[in-house]
């Protein structure tokens, strides 16, 4: 999801009149356009305003088929689930941002309103996401945690800032010892390399090794410690191919050990991997455990001509 998503205007005109007439079963239209339907609603308690600090949580779908495009739960930006940022005007006609400020603490509610809108005006995307029709909506589910002024948002946002540092603090002291007992359950002993990467190969391959400025053809498979599957190659049944300067520094310097036909067990520690990103599946301070494959390689082509390939979200440092 884009950073813009934080940054949601808000419009200064409140909707206060409506239009039954909504396209959508169960929900009801303003003057404005904008489509919405309350779970829970304070219809006596103050609503968001301009100028305000909101802090609340999201899942924005596809109203056709309810297929979630973006969750709070996984992309907040401190982990805890929860969005906070300041309303300003909005960014078009019956947008999310006005039916914010429809809300009040507590409140519940969903918002149907125009992708094109959504994505070209309030996440000024240059184009509609693949899978997005023109003309289509999005609906957008909202829990209104909290309304704030401007003393109240710094102090939040100090707040949330000590408590993001405290947990990162935790994970990062926490890897070292995940990692250990991962070891020790597996019974690896194979020691790691300056950069802390343990390989681990079970197929020696053939020939020379590839280099830096190389594109490499690989099958892999990526999980957690613990197991969790996040990525792999074999389950799309398609070998993923990249130059080795787009990737996560632990695949840019493991695969460089492989030679073709090579299988190894590429263990890379956070520091050579995301750090402290929370990458969707991946959490922050994750050792990475790689199942990899080396079928070819050769030098990549230029930077200009390059396409990268869909599906390999473990290992590229582009996040596709």
């Amino acid at each position: 999801m884009k950073k813009s998503i934080y940054l949601l205007a808000v419009a200064a005109m409140a909707i206060t009149s409506c239009d039954s007439g909504s396209d959508f079963d169960g929900f009801t239209k303003t003057e404005n356009g904008l489509h919405y339907k309350f779970y829970k609603q304070n219809e006596s308690a103050p609503k968001a305003q301009l100028g305000n600090g909101i802090v609340f949580t999201f899942k924005i779908a596809t109203q056709k088929n309810d297929s979630v495009l973006y969750d709070s739960k996984t992309q907040s930006p401190n982990g805890s689930g929860e969005v906070q940022f300041m309303l300003e005007k909005s960014t078009f006609v019956g947008s999310l941002e006005e039916g914010m400020m429809m809300m009040a603490k507590g409140d519940s509610a969903s918002f149907i309103v125009p992708a094109d809108s959504f994505f070209l005006k309030t996440q000024k995307m240059n184009e509609l996401p693949k899978g997005i029709a023109s003309g289509s909506f999005i609906k957008a589910t909202i829990v209104m945690k909290d309304i704030l002024d401007k003393k109240q948002v710094e102090e939040k946002q100090k707040q949330m800032q000590e408590e993001y540092a405290a947990k990162m603090q935790a994970a990062q002291a926490e890897e070292m010892v995940k990692l250990e007992k991962y070891l020790a359950d597996n019974k690896i002993t194979t020691k790691p390399d300056s950069s802390g990467i343990i390989f681990i190969e079970s197929k020696k391959g053939n020939g020379q090794h590839p280099k830096v400025t190389d594109e490499v053809k690989v099958h892999y498979t990526g999980t957690l410690l613990d197991g969790t599957k996040f990525d792999s190659s074999v389950d799309r049944g398609e070998p993923a191919s990249f130059p080795l300067t787009q990737v996560i520094p632990g695949w840019t310097k493991g695969i460089q050990y492989m030679s073709k036909g090579s299988k190894a067990k590429l263990i890379i520690p956070s520091s050579m991997g995301y750090g402290a990103q929370n990458q969707g599946p991946i959490p922050p301070f994750s050792t990475l455990v790689f199942e990899v494959e080396l079928i070819d390689f050769k030098p990549a082509p230029d930077m200009g001509q390059m396409q990268m390939p869909q599906g390999h979200s473990a290992g590229d440092g582009h996040n596709h």
